[in-house]
């Protein structure tokens, strides 16, 4: 599967008017999800922003992370794609916004907290929402004293001209729609490494490079006294921040935000991703940068533990029942719902992320309930190494060594390779494994196994 075409619906485009000092914001949505099952054409909010000025910044910031392409592999013409529209989420109390990257490396969201809407929304749920060229255009053009009033979605009965829906559609490839998948759960393995002020954020992303790094070379930002340096050793509080160029997204909220913290997974050694959270006024940004310029978020393989563990696909099915477009996921909630301990829940929690029904909030340490507007039978579907590795224990092709009970035989492509099982984790003497060494998930070999002792009990 290389991917699957998106069809956008929309009533009429979305369109930023003026009348005398006030603005009135139209972003038109598209099929998506609500509190009481599917809809052609949500609708979210109808209400003033009470921080119009910076809202627009990060609602704009957010559509070009979305038509950005951070890196071109060599011999490839960078092209200007029509990208993806982003994706917004109610969670009752607070929207959220969100797009990843042409090369898939890059995902941004902006969170407008309860204190940036002046009214609550008008429903929960997940749709994506039309930010086409004009509409970017008049909102850039937003006077920091102009107030701003935000309609996501309308009432299509009333507003569509002569019945006409405008269709626009546009080719996802696979690992685009993985990996916005996917960094939700690279997300939740992150801790905070460090936080410094405005002005010290100013700083450092304004003395960033412009061009891209050499590919392979992780560079670090660590703490150094009130500031951020780049350095090429890994320190204490030192976070992996490889084509450090990408985190220059940031430039256009600088000048509204308070503060800049920093994540990264925990024990975090070598290329990993990071992400850097701006907090504004009554709203967060978050951009998650993947370990290097060249490897996008769909390749990670941080879900596939899950997925193969057959036990959480039941598990996974009980949590999505039980969850209602909250803000923030409450593991114990659940755990006493469900009847299943917290650890099971965790394991769901993973496996819905990656068919892009529950993101992940850093600032609040938590999963949060959305459903990305796509097919999730396509999103479950784009994992190759699971596909092949249940084709490998379906085939017989894992044996048991009969002396070493932890070593197991795999026969794949002609080759025979030798998986160890052991308290740390797992090996594999196969390519895969030698070039990442489980960095970047399980091998098929390795899931084949899990699989095969799986079924045999």
């Amino acid at each position: 599967m290389t991917g699957l075409e998106q069809t956008y619906r929309y009533a009429r485009p979305s369109a930023l008017t003026q009348d005398g000092a006030q603005a009135d914001l139209l972003l038109s949505t598209s099929g998506g999800r609500t509190a009481s099952g599917s809809a052609l054409h949500p609708r979210f909010f109808d209400g003033f922003l009470e921080h119009p000025i910076e809202a627009a910044a990060a609602l704009l910031t957010v559509a070009k992370v979305a038509r950005t392409r951070f890196y071109v592999p060599p011999g490839m013409l960078a092209a200007i794609l029509r990208a993806a529209d982003p994706v917004v989420t109610s969670n009752g109390d607070r929207l959220r916004f969100e797009s990843l990257s042409a090369c898939c490396g890059v995902y941004a969201r902006a969170d407008l907290l309860p204190g940036s809407l002046a009214a609550p929304p008008l429903d929960t749920g997940t749709t994506n929402v039309d930010f086409n060229p004009p509409m970017r255009a008049a909102l850039a053009q937003l006077s920091a004293n102009d107030p701003l009033h935000l309609r996501v979605g309308e009432d299509v009965q009333v507003t569509t001209f002569h019945g006409s829906i405008i269709e626009e559609k546009v080719p996802l490839p696979a690992r685009w729609l993985k990996g916005f998948a996917e960094v939700q759960a690279i997300a939740a393995t992150m801790v905070p490494a460090f936080e410094v002020s405005a002005m010290e954020a100013r700083r450092f992303v304004q003395s960033l490079p412009t061009a891209q790094a050499p590919r392979g070379s992780t560079m670090y930002a660590a703490p150094a006294g009130r500031g951020i340096r780049l350095t090429g050793r890994q320190g204490p509080q030192a976070v992996p921040l490889a084509a450090p160029d990408r985190l220059r997204a940031l430039e256009p909220l600088l000048r509204y935000a308070t503060a800049l913290r920093a994540y990264a997974p925990s024990g975090s050694a070598g290329a990993q991703a990071s992400a850097w959270e701006l907090d504004l006024a009554d709203a967060r940004f978050t951009l998650t940068v993947s370990p290097e310029a060249s490897r996008g978020f769909s390749g990670e393989g941080g879900l596939l533990r899950d997925l193969v563990d057959e036990a959480s696909g039941d598990d996974a099915d009980l949590v999505a029942a039980l969850l209602a477009f909250e803000p923030r996921i409450d593991v114990e909630r659940l755990s006493r719902e469900g009847a299943l301990p917290p650890d099971r829940i965790l394991r769901a929690l993973n496996r819905l992320a990656s068919a892009g029904r529950v993101g992940y909030d850093l600032a609040d340490a938590a999963y949060f309930h959305r459903e990305l507007p796509y097919d999730p039978a396509v999103l479950e579907e784009l994992h190759p190494r699971l596909r092949d590795a249940r084709t490998l224990a379906e085939a017989g092709a894992v044996q048991r060594d009969p002396v070493d009970e932890n070593l197991f035989l795999v026969e794949s492509a002609g080759s025979t390779y030798l998986v160890r099982r052991s308290p740390t984790g797992e090996s594999c003497t196969c390519p895969w494994y030698a070039k990442y060494r489980g960095d970047r998930g399980p091998c098929k070999h390795v899931l084949a196994v899990t699989l095969s002792m799986t079924a045999t009990g």
